[in-house]
Formats: structure tokens, sequence, C-alpha cells
């Protein structure tokens, strides 16, 4: 994953990383984009590869469109942890 892919990120209290992540490539019209939790983040396996499992999907024609899209579910603890229990992730 290169990091220009990573439209947004930030670390939850207890560890894990929520992110915004471009799954288009980049100057690819439409911008498609995931919202997903890394759970190996911060540990030595975050590097091995691999995605999470996306928890939100957006399309728009730029990536500030995706990102107005998923940044809000993104900042929400509460909204996380919802969308871990829907998809049997908690």
């Amino acid at each position: 994953m290169t990091d220009n892919a990573i439209l947004y990120s930030r670390t939850l209290p207890h560890g894990p990383a929520v992110r915004v992540r471009r799954t288009s490539e980049a100057g690819v019209v439409p911008v498609t984009a995931v919202l997903e939790v890394d759970r190996r983040a911060g540990t030595p396996r975050e590097h091995e590869g691999g995605f999470p499992p996306p928890l939100m999907f957006a399309e728009g024609k730029s990536e500030a469109d995706v990102l107005a899209t998923l940044e809000p579910s993104a900042k929400d603890d509460r909204v996380i942890a919802g969308l871990l229990f829907q998809k049997g992730l908690r």
C-alpha cells in the first residue's frame, strides 16, 4: 500500500488504525475508496500485506468527494464500533 492511497488515518484509543483508503488507481475517475480498521496497526504484523475487510465503500468524482462521504464515519468511534459489530468483526 502506498502512503498516497491513504486519504485519512487516525489511531483508536485501544490501538487499531481507522483509515480511508483509495482503492482506485491514482488519477482514475471515478475515484473509489473504503473505510477500514486495521487491527494490526502498530504491530510487527502490520506490514505483512493484505487489507482489512472494508466497512464502507464510496465512489465519487474526486478524492475530496469520497473523503467527504467516508470521513464523518471514520471520525466517530460509535459508528466504527457499530460497523465492526455489523460485519461480525467485533
